[in-house]
C-alpha cells in the first residue's frame, strides 16, 4: 500500500509540475485556451495534482511501517 502511495505521489508530483508550466508558458506565450480547455483550467488542474501528490506523502509519513 505504501509503495503504491509513494508512486502515485509521485506521478502526481511531475504531472503536476509539467501541467504547471505548460499552463504559464501556454498563457505567457498570449494563448488563452489550449484544446478548449482555458489555461487557468489546466493551472487549476496542476494545483490539484501537486495537492495530491503532498497528500500521499504526508499519508506515508503519518501511517508509517515503522508505526
Amino acid at each position: 500500500m505504501f509503495n503504491l502511495l509513494r508512486w502515485a505521489g509521485r506521478l502526481a508530483g511531475i504531472v503536476g509540475t509539467l501541467l504547471a508550466v505548460f499552463a504559464v508558458i501556454t498563457r505567457l506565450g498570449g494563448a488563452y485556451t489550449v484544446g478548449g480547455f482555458q489555461t487557468g483550467t489546466l493551472l487549476l488542474a496542476a494545483t490539484c495534482a501537486l495537492a495530491f501528490a503532498c497528500l500521499s506523502y504526508v499519508a506515508i509519513l503519518v501511517e508509517g511501517p515503522g508505526r
